[in-house]
């Protein structure tokens, strides 16, 4: 079953691509969800031209997605937690990165923020998708409280 989507889906594909899934996914989540519509051929036409349009406007997205990387680049991470020794008490999620990235003065949603659960101090690093074609890698350091 083909399938364009309306949203991006974590695993699947970006929104306006067009899917091969499952039948059974498609017409019982993707598309009552409104994740997805089918890909007809005429809907297929009509992305085509959208996507035309709007090829000159996807570059200044990704030039400007790619300005601030670079200036996410430049923030220095620290992230203070309890700790007994090098192992926290609790952990370190991206939930806590995108904090410490609007103290920093640059909000990321945190769904955009790939880092995994980190229970030790450290230097480490996250994955922050800015655009489908941008991503950045993000040094962050976590340090016992004090």
């Amino acid at each position: 079953m083909e399938l364009i989507l309306k949203q991006d889906v974590a695993n699947l594909g970006f929104k306006e691509d067009i899917v091969t899934v499952k039948p059974g996914y498609g017409r019982n989540f993707l598309i009552p969800q409104g994740f997805a519509t089918l890909a007809t051929p005429s809907a297929k036409k009509i992305l085509a031209e959208n996507l035309k349009q709007r090829a000159h406007k996807e570059a200044k997205v990704i030039a400007d997605a790619k300005a601030l990387a670079e200036t996410l680049k430049a923030i220095e991470i620290k992230i203070s937690a309890k700790a007994g020794g090098e192992k926290l008490f609790g952990s370190v999620t991206n939930i806590d990165i995108a904090e410490a990235l609007a103290k920093g003065g640059q909000e990321i949603d945190r769904k955009f923020i790939t880092s995994g659960i980190v229970k030790r101090t450290g230097k480490y690093t996250a994955t922050v998708r800015l655009h489908r074609d941008v991503f950045v890698e993000l040094p962050y350091e976590i340090v016992a409280e004090k």
